[in-house]
């Protein structure tokens, strides 16, 4: 049975969540164990009551990096769209996912800021605009990129079945599909 974390990693707005359900029903139609990790959902109910300073942010992180690690040991392939925005907090994921034996990839889903504030699914980036709101990842708040991630995904101008089948054909290819 062989389980893996899939990080996606981006800025709001990037599609992560959007490529890992879409990869999600392609997995679970096949019939494997799969679970969506997703960082709104999480902060609602695994870490309520953080913040967004770098410290929660990182215990954020490293909360959901446990989660995962636990269940892709047992065979579930989980997928976690979550910002993550500071690259030593997910190296921290990926060391503990290594040390485990689990297996672990990073996929940057690569989408400019301009991109993500047209599509501002949550309206963050128009609230950021009009002084409503301070600290957006990759506006007025830093994102770290991954310098080497094992897939960038760029988003603007392809189909969502054509970045989560590019996801797809990564994980075959490593051998986290049986």
């Amino acid at each position: 049975m062989t389980g893996a974390t899939v990080w996606l990693t981006g800025l709001p707005s990037a599609g992560k969540t959007t490529i890992a359900h879409a990869l999600a029903e392609r997995l679970r139609d096949q019939g494997r164990a799969v679970e969506v990790l997703d960082g709104d959902e999480i902060r609602t109910f695994l870490s309520a009551g953080l913040g967004f300073s770098r410290a929660d942010r990182d215990t954020n992180v490293q909360r959901i990096g446990f989660v995962s690690e636990l269940l892709a040991s047992h065979g579930v392939t989980v997928l976690v769209p979550v910002i993550a925005p500071y690259a030593d907090s997910r190296e921290a994921v990926r060391k503990r996912h290594q040390a485990e034996g689990t297996g672990y990839l990073e996929v940057h889903v690569a989408t400019s800021v301009d991109v993500c504030a047209r599509r501002d699914v949550k309206g963050l980036y128009a609230k950021q605009a009009a002084g409503e709101l301070s600290g957006l990842t990759g506006v007025d708040d830093p994102y770290e990129p991954p310098g080497a991630p094992d897939l960038r995904i760029e988003t603007d101008g392809r189909s969502v079945d054509d970045s989560a089948g590019e996801l797809y054909a990564l994980l075959s290819e490593r051998g986290l599909l049986p």
